[in-house]
């Protein structure tokens, strides 16, 4: 893996950034314009910064690596068909704004992912973060940085692990989840933004964070630095995140420890995370 792609990746991320997203955020240009929901109560708005984010980094990210395929959320969202390029080749992904919702609100978090995948397993991964400038990298086998400085995952050492639960699962089954883990550890929501729960897990503001959603474009980039950072992401039946494999859930923690604790503890209640 070139390691020069990195300072490219992130000029381009920050470009884009500066271009379409910054400009917009809170005024009325950052309101959403479309909706792309598929079912009642999963919102999922579009804004203009979300395709002219996407615009500049397909633009930018084609000429990097000749060939690779280049597959955005927006891209995906008028052709479906894109998605079966995801499990061959080289290819990148793009999720323009992630929590757009929040953008659009003026307020975050909100960030913007890219990643690389080779036949299907991610290999790098990059988020930006536009508030704070905060750059996290990674390449498969190469470690994580943060704002260019090596970054290895923190234990937070506390009692009661911190426990973020996506909302995205139905009132009855997150409940009973949430009645489940409030026994052993302290239980926030987590805000649907995944560029804001990989730093965080990897910074130990947060232990561990539990998905259902498990779309390439917003957590093949989380996944790779994350794990390269010494954290553990993976399907809660252990096996490895692939960017075509189509299932849900999802269990991001900082140490593998962590990790295993909480894939027991799922295994335990017969919790698969899947918005049944």
């Amino acid at each position: 893996m070139n390691e020069s792609l990195t300072p490219a990746v992130e000029q381009a991320m920050r470009d884009a950034a500066r271009i379409a997203i910054m400009p917009r955020f809170g005024t009325a240009a950052a309101r959403a314009i479309a909706d792309k929901a598929q079912a009642p109560g999963d919102s999922e708005p579009v804004t203009a910064a979300d395709r002219e984010c996407e615009e500049i980094l397909s633009e930018r990210l084609a000429v990097l690596i000749p060939g690779a395929k280049v597959i955005g959320e927006e891209a995906v969202h008028h052709d479906p068909e894109l998605l079966d390029g995801l499990g061959s080749g080289t290819c990148w992904i793009i999720d323009p704004l992630d929590g757009t919702a929040n953008f659009a609100a003026g307020t975050g978090p909100f960030g913007v992912l890219v990643a690389l995948a080779e036949d299907g397993i991610p290999v790098g991964g990059w988020i930006l973060d536009p508030l704070s400038g905060r750059f996290c990298a990674a390449l498969a086998g190469r470690g994580a940085s943060l704002n260019g400085e090596t970054w290895h995952a923190r234990a937070s050492g506390r009692d009661r692990p911190l426990v973020a639960v996506t909302r995205l699962m139905p009132d009855f089954d997150r409940g009973r989840l949430l009645a489940a883990l409030v026994e052993q550890a302290e239980v926030l929501d987590s805000p649907r933004c995944a560029a804001d729960q990989y730093p965080r897990i990897a910074s130990g503001e947060n232990d561990v964070t539990l998905f259902t959603r498990t779309l390439p474009w917003d957590h093949a980039a989380g996944i790779v630095f994350l794990n390269e950072a010494g954290g553990r992401a993976a399907r809660p039946d252990g096996t490895v995140y692939r960017c075509d494999d189509a299932r849900e859930g999802l269990i991001a923690a900082t140490t593998s420890q962590d990790w295993e604790r909480m894939a027991s503890r799922l295994a335990a209640l017969g919790e698969t995370l899947s918005r049944r």
